[in-house]
């Protein structure tokens, strides 16, 4: 997501009654329903273009909450933590997206390269515990090609400050071998960290669904797309010597690289295959499980109406679950998703057609039995939370029809999936209405 909002300093939220009510319910309400969630949890596995759990075909309806981690350092916020995964639950939803790092920001997890920060360590422990209290499973991202919450700005800031970076460009992230040397320490540090909570080491802990090497990474110093190939190839690698539990996907935005035919026919404009990421390429590697693609064409486009957003917004998706099938053969999974309220005329109606027609293509693609295999909306916040929301970020309870959206979507899925197989929450969401 290209404009993420990050909290700094201290922030006391301002709670209108009606937010702190639904606040207050989600975050002690139904206690009795939390022993049933100590279910016996599986890994998510990947049998050609589906995901897989105990047997059967995994679709997903999820979300983002970006902020998890953050918000679980400072005890003043920990409670949205619980808060937020409840109500994610509750929705039928079954993955949360979230960062697994703060590089040298504000409650930074690693303050310097290979230096960390065991108070914010212990407040991830808590996002994942919480998530397995709640029957979600965890999609984690690694880094940020963004300066958000550091980056791989603060990665190559670190290189230069101990004199030991080749290049001031925000790209020696991807090419100096001193960062490169960095960042596997973080990933082999927070692979093998064992949760306070739980006592089980992440990389052994089905609660987390998969790792994401980076949010939407982009190597503009070499369209050619070759140095962004090769990082990934070496950090997948990586991830997979130490990690042979878990799925992995790169974190790409799903632009096609110069090279690949629909870069001229499937990419919102010219400037898409100049990025230094190829969807079809950087998604072939062997180690990677499965491919991640978002969706935003308020940022893609700046004149076309919503009618014509929402065309492209379809045969984006049907070309990259035409690519899962016919090319990768593997899962597409779409991870951000979004429009802005910020557009002209705006009507809140036209964020749940923009939702609803996500929600069809998946499931639809699912009903095949194709590669498209679920998507996480961006994003969701519980009430107070203005200070870190952009022009995408719904409280998804306060508007009913978008609630009954997600919630269909979960169920949809569900179904397909069979009755017999739902548990917790989403077992009693979708029994209710069949």
């Amino acid at each position: 997501m290209e404009r993420m909002v990050g909290g700094n300093g201290l922030f006391y939220p301002i709670l209108g009654f009606a937010s702190c009510v639904t606040f207050i319910y989600l975050s002690f309400g139904d206690l009795m329903l939390n022993n049933e969630k100590e279910q016996k949890f599986g890994f998510v596995e990947r049998n050609g273009t589906q995901f897989m759990l105990d047997g059967s075909a995994f679709y997903i309806n999820g979300w983002n909450s970006y902020w998890l981690m953050d918000h679980a350092a400072d005890e003043y916020t920990k409670p949205r933590v619980r808060a937020m995964l409840q109500a994610g639950a509750k929705m039928g939803l079954t993955v949360c997206r979230t960062w697994a790092f703060n590089d040298g920001a504000y409650n930074a997890l690693q303050s310097s390269p290979g230096r960390f920060n065991e108070h914010v360590f212990k407040a991830l422990d808590h996002v994942i515990a919480e998530a397995r209290q709640h029957g979600v499973r965890l999609l984690l991202s690694l880094v940020n090609n963004l300066q958000a919450y550091g980056g791989k700005t603060q990665y190559v800031k670190w290189a230069w400050e101990e004199g030991i970076g080749l290049s001031a460009s925000n790209d020696s992230f991807f090419f100096d071998p001193s960062i490169r040397s960095y960042f596997k320490t973080y990933i082999k540090t927070v692979l093998k960290r064992r949760n306070t909570i739980t006592g089980i080491e992440y990389r052994n802990d089905p609660t987390i669904f998969a790792w994401e090497l980076i949010n939407e990474p982009r190597c503009m110093s070499d369209a050619s797309g070759d140095t962004l190939q090769d990082w990934i190839e070496e950090m997948s690698a990586f991830v997979k010597s130490i990690d042979k539990n878990h799925l992995l996907t790169v974190g790409l935005e799903g632009f096609y690289g110069p090279k690949t035919p629909k870069s001229l026919t499937m990419n919102p404009e010219e400037w898409a295959s100049r990025l230094g990421a190829d969807f079809i390429r950087n998604s072939k590697i062997s180690y990677v499980d499965f491919a991640s693609v978002h969706i935003y064409p308020d940022h893609w486009f700046h004149e076309e109406g919503l009618d014509e957003k929402i065309k492209f917004v379809r045969k984006w998706m049907l070309s990259h679950i035409d690519d899962g099938d016919r090319e990768l053969k593997k899962p597409v999974m779409f991870t951000e998703f979004g429009l802005s309220n910020l557009n002209k005329d705006y009507q809140p109606s036209q964020r749940d057609r923009f939702y609803k027609t996500i929600f069809d293509v998946i499931y639809k693609s699912a009903k095949k039995n194709r590669a498209g295999a679920g998507a996480l909306v961006w994003q969701f916040f519980v009430g107070g939370m203005e200070e870190y929301n952009d022009d995408f970020g719904i409280v998804p309870w306060e508007r009913r029809s978008t609630y009954s959206l997600i919630t269909e979507q979960s169920c949809n899925l569900a179904r397909i999936r069979g009755l017999n197989q739902l548990k917790g929450y989403l077992k009693e969401l979708c029994l209710e209405g069949h």
